[in-house]
C-alpha cells in the first residue's frame, strides 16, 4: 500500500509544479525585473550552512553531480536569495519544499532565469537536496530537501547536487501542519507577509551561508 501512494505523492508534486510554472509565465513585468541572472561558477565542493527557526542544518554540495544546479545554488546563496525563505510546502515522508523568497520584487527578478537541464547522475535518497522542475529547462529558484527515499523523481529529471550531511533531525521537525495549503502565486506577489499573516507556524531559513574552510 505504501507504494501507490509514494507515487500519488510524486506526481502531485509534478502536477503542483507545472501548475506554478503556467502561473510564473504570466502577468506583467519591467525588463529589468525579468532580465537573466547569471550563475557564479561554484567549487567542486562546498558546504552551505542553514540557520534554520528549528536549527542548523549542513548542507554538502557536489558540483559534478548537478553543476548547473551547482552554480545556481551557489549564486542564491552567496546573493542572500534565500535568507528568510519559507519552507512553504512539506509533505510528510516525502519532501521539504522552499525558494520562493520573501520580497516579491526579488522573487520576480528570478522568475524567468530558467536553467539548463542537468542529467540525473544521483538519487533521490533521503538528505538529498534538488531543484524543483516542471518540465525540461523549468528549473529556477525553489529546491527539495527529500525526507524520503524518492528515486521515482530520478526519471522525471529532478537532479540532487548535494545532500544534508548534518542536521537532518532538524529537518524532519520543520512544521508540517500546513501541507499544501500555501499559494505559490500568492506567495511570489505577496512575498512573506502573505505567510506571516495566514500560515504564521511555518519554519523558515534565517540565514544561508558558504562555509569557509
Amino acid at each position: 500500500m505504501a507504494l501507490p501512494k509514494l507515487q500519488l505523492t510524486a506526481a502531485s508534486l509534478s502536477i503542483a509544479l507545472a501548475l506554478l510554472c503556467g502561473a510564473c509565465s504570466g502577468g506583467g513585468g519591467s525588463t529589468e525585473e525579468f532580465a537573466p541572472v547569471p550563475n557564479e561558477k561554484a567549487p567542486d565542493h562546498f558546504k552551505v550552512r542553514f540557520d534554520t527557526t528549528k536549527g542548523p542544518v549542513l548542507i554538502q554540495v557536489e558540483r559534478d553531480w548537478a553543476p548547473i544546479g551547482a552554480d545556481r545554488f551557489y549564486t542564491l546563496v552567496k546573493t542572500g536569495y534565500l535568507n528568510g525563505d519559507r519552507f512553504f510546502r512539506v509533505v510528510p515522508k516525502f519532501i521539504v519544499q522552499f525558494g520562493l523568497n520573501g520580497d516579491p520584487k526579488l522573487t520576480g527578478r528570478w522568475r524567468q532565469a530558467n536553467l539548463k537541464d542537468d542529467p540525473v547522475k544521483e538519487n533521490n535518497m533521503r538528505g538529498t537536496l534538488t531543484f524543483a522542475t516542471a518540465g525540461p529547462g523549468t528549473r529556477t529558484t525553489q529546491l527539495f530537501i527529500n525526507i524520503n527515499d524518492n528515486v521515482q523523481l530520478d526519471g522525471q529529471g529532478f537532479a540532487p547536487f548535494g545532500r544534508v550531511i548534518d542536521g537532518m533531525s532538524v529537518v524532519d521537525q520543520v512544521f508540517q501542519g500546513y501541507g499544501e495549503q500555501p499559494d505559490q502565486h500568492r506567495l511570489e506577489n505577496e512575498g512573506n507577509a502573505y505567510l506571516q499573516k495566514e500560515f504564521p507556524n511555518l519554519d523558515y531559513i534565517k540565514t544561508a551561508s558558504i562555509v569557509q574552510e
